[in-house]
């Protein structure tokens, strides 16, 4: 997962594989400003597949699996990433949560022949001077689900 600038610091064409299919989503933290937000942004953005649940569960399943997306690679951006929720801290915390799980999902995921499979890339955007604010809730996030 990788916190920037929303003037970005990271070109997202670094993410990119240079191999296989790769899917790009555009989400707005603005938009999600209850539940029912956030679910609109994944479904609409990562274009869900229509068995999709409608709840956090759903999302879940969904990040973890990915094989509905029928990409080889995911590169998933969150704009405005520190206004998603930004009034439920718990609701916040459990998005958070949602997106590390799946992002160390990805991260470890090898064929037996030694190719990476699908992956999964987070970029979450903020204005400059909430990446620290955005980066610490994060890792606490991280930390809490350790535990």
């Amino acid at each position: 997962m990788h916190v920037v600038p929303e003037q970005g610091a990271l070109p997202v064409d670094l993410l990119l594989p240079t191999t296989g299919r790769a899917y790009v989503a555009r989400l707005d933290g603005r938009e999600m400003r209850d539940t029912d937000g956030v679910l609109r942004q994944f479904y609409d953005g990562l274009r869900l597949p229509d068995y999709f649940g409608w709840n956090w569960d759903a999302l879940s399943d969904c990040l973890r699996d990915l094989e509905w997306l029928h990409a080889d690679h995911c590169v998933l951006i969150v704009e405005a990433a520190d206004k998603a929720l930004s009034g439920d801290a718990a609701g916040q915390r459990l998005l958070f949560r949602t997106l590390l799980r799946a992002g160390q999902r990805w991260s470890c995921t090898q064929r037996p022949e030694g190719i990476d499979l699908s992956r999964l890339v987070v970029v979450m955007s903020c204005d400059a001077a909430s990446v620290p604010d955005l980066q610490e809730q994060l890792r606490l996030c991280w930390d809490e689900r350790l535990s």
